[in-house]
């Protein structure tokens, strides 16, 4: 007896410690979005190439600022280099001298101070810096908009879902309770085996549509984990549900948007303003270059290992502004500028491209959103008249007025009415979700 709850008390402690490690999450969709905004590797990457962009801007700015270098060396001349003199400077007319210059030790230290003073490639990229910025943040905004978007897809795809299993366990329900009348009139003599054969069929295709039902919305489930970066241990509960007035709301505003809504638009008018950097970095090219440089040296020699000492270290330094004046570099400048030039024009056209492609993709979507939104309501009118024929069937085959086969066909469409409301439901969370996409509306 000890044994057998010491067993159960190691089980229930496995369940308990099994429960907690798992994480259920209760989310809205909006819970959805935010977690994926924290945990999505694509969005966490995007946000990274803000960081890189800060960092390579600092390289920019360094450019512009001094720069100090210290050096130092020691050198050991262990033979002094020996070198021919002419005779005459020793009194020895027409010979040569072999005299040894310098000294075996020699070591020195030093400063060199570096400024730029005019860089006009330095001074644009300066400029450029705050759109090189908004540049790659614009980019993140739209790997966020995407994001966004497909979660709302999935998440209102599965919720959805509940409506079609709750459909396909009605269907089961009736078709058993149909199964146990035929199997009682079949008894009693009132019916044939191809009735209760007939029912059967139909109850095992509902139960395998049920089982693929499942497995759909399962693999939907790993999906929306997935994109929002959720460990798959872990579950969701979905909180929020779809209705006819929700998919209506974005008809409220049809037709209302401004291109600076939408993250792709933003993301081209930074390119082209980069391009627009580019071009005018080329220019400034020909324009000469204006440096300080300045020096401070303290240099110390001697045949002795006592350099380090007071009397054998000299000073030196020296000033000087270098100006660097391009005259011909075999028409490189020429080919950059131009290059820039063509490369600002592609971005001009793909900004005025992504303005069309807006406005097309505005009316497509308010085309499906109202075909969609028609057809909802018009599938909706026809589950309802389908389930009314099946319950009057029902009801005249339960009085005897009616035969299997006027059931069976009522059944089979009212399963159809029921699976064309569905996909329209489908077809009508998927077209509002685009329609607020394309004109920036979907947060």
């Amino acid at each position: 007896m000890s044994l057998h709850k010491s067993t159960w008390l190691i089980v229930l402690v496995f369940i308990s410690f099994k429960t907690i490690a798992q994480n259920t999450h209760l989310f809205s969709v909006k819970d959805c979005v935010d977690y994926a905004l924290k945990n999505n590797i694509q969005v966490k990457n995007a946000l990274l190439d803000i960081e890189i962009q800060q960092q390579s801007n600092r390289v920019t700015t360094a450019q512009a600022l001094p720069s100090l270098n210290g050096s130092a060396n020691y050198t050991d001349n262990i033979i002094v280099p020996t070198t021919l003199v002419p005779g005459d400077f020793f009194g020895q007319p027409g010979k040569y001298v072999a005299v040894k210059f310098g000294l075996q030790y020699n070591a020195a230290a030093g400063i060199t101070l570096q400024q730029t003073l005019f860089d006009g490639q330095v001074f644009v990229g300066l400029q450029a810096r705050r759109t090189s910025i908004d540049y790659r943040r614009n980019a993140a905004v739209l790997t966020q908009d995407v994001i966004r978007a497909n979660i709302y897809k999935i998440y209102y795809q599965l919720v959805v879902s509940k409506t079609q299993i709750e459909q396909i366990d009605a269907n089961i329900e009736r078709t058993q309770n149909l199964l146990h009348v035929n199997t009682e009139l079949y008894k009693s003599g009132f019916a044939q085996q191809i009735d209760v054969n007939r029912t059967s069929v139909q109850l095992a295709n509902l139960q395998t549509e049920k089982a693929s039902a499942l497995s759909q919305v399962a693999n939907g489930y790993y999906g929306l984990k997935f994109l929002m970066g959720m460990p798959e241990k872990d579950s969701i509960v979905l909180t929020d549900s779809v209705t006819g007035d929700m998919l209506k709301q974005g008809l409220l505003n049809e037709g209302v948007y401004d291109y600076s809504n939408r993250s792709d638009y933003k993301l081209y008018q930074s390119l082209n303003q980069l391009n627009e950097y580019n071009v005018k970095r080329y220019k400034l090219s020909y324009y000469p270059t204006l440096s300080l440089l300045g020096n401070l040296n303290r240099q110390g020699s001697g045949n002795d290992f006592n350099v380090f000492s007071k009397g054998q270290w000299f000073t030196s330094s020296y000033f000087s502004l270098n100006l660097s004046v391009p005259i011909f570099n075999g028409f490189q400048k020429n080919a950059n500028v131009k290059e820039a030039e063509l490369q600002l024009q592609q971005s001009q056209n793909n900004l005025n491209n992504i303005k069309d492609s807006i406005d097309k993709a505005v009316l497509e979507a308010i085309n499906n959103y109202h075909t969609a939104i028609t057809t909802l309501d018009f599938q909706q009118k026809n589950v309802q008249l389908a389930e009314q024929v099946y319950n009057q069937s029902q009801k005249q085959y339960e009085s005897g007025l009616g035969s299997t086969l006027d059931i069976t066909n009522a059944q089979s469409d009212l399963r159809v009415a029921q699976s064309n409301y569905i996909s329209a439901m489908y077809d009508a969370v998927i077209a509002q979700i685009d329609y607020l996409y394309a004109t920036g509306q979907l947060k």
